[in-house]
């Protein structure tokens, strides 16, 4: 047992918790540290399926943004990265440059560059899946009742919310707007 005064005592102890709660919030895992085995074995705290969305821009116009997150929130994503931007055309450009032989790309960066934009980073199990599922058809009138392009797109090409299609692409997406130290 520590033999020194009460404040040395209580110095030791709050390092101590200091150091579990960094290695519980960053998972960091010490071999050459002698850790008790259940703390070493626990589960991550964080699920690693990740999808990237971004609010669009006639959406955070129209004040639909909060309308937007708490249906996400809902449907029990966790937002681990979200913020305020603008796109440049040009940034427009380089994001959707997988369309860019298509005939609506000009159309679509004009759109993705006339105002404000919410992207986020989502976290849920079978993110991607579930979160094509939670937008809806990108045709408003062809989306499931419930979803969130059926509350609040106005037309096919201004459909309020962007939502990646594959694991590749979210990554792919989500590094576009975030750099790992912006990801929580």
């Amino acid at each position: 047992m520590y033999k020194g005064n009460l404040k040395s005592s209580a110095f030791i102890w709050l390092v101590q918790a200091y150091i579990f709660l960094y290695l519980d919030v960053f998972q960091v895992k010490l071999s050459n540290f002698a850790l008790h085995k259940s703390y070493t074995n626990r589960k991550p705290l964080y699920m690693s399926n990740r999808t990237f969305t971004m609010i669009k821009p006639h959406a955070v116009a129209a004040n639909n943004v909060g309308g937007i997150i708490e249906m996400i929130e809902a449907a029990g994503f966790r937002i681990v990265a979200m913020k305020k931007t603008k796109l440049t055309p040009e940034q427009a450009g380089q994001f959707y440059a997988v369309h860019k032989e298509r005939p609506f790309y000009g159309e679509l960066c004009e759109m993705m560059s006339a105002g404000a934009i919410i992207p986020m980073i989502l976290e849920k199990e079978n993110a991607v899946a579930d979160f094509r599922t939670l937008i809806g058809s990108t045709d408003p009138a062809e989306a499931a009742e419930g979803t969130i392009r059926k509350k609040y797109a106005l037309s096919k090409g201004e459909n309020a919310i962007h939502g990646s299609d594959s694991d590749e692409n979210a990554a792919i997406e989500g590094a576009f707007f975030f750099a790992s130290t912006e990801q929580f």
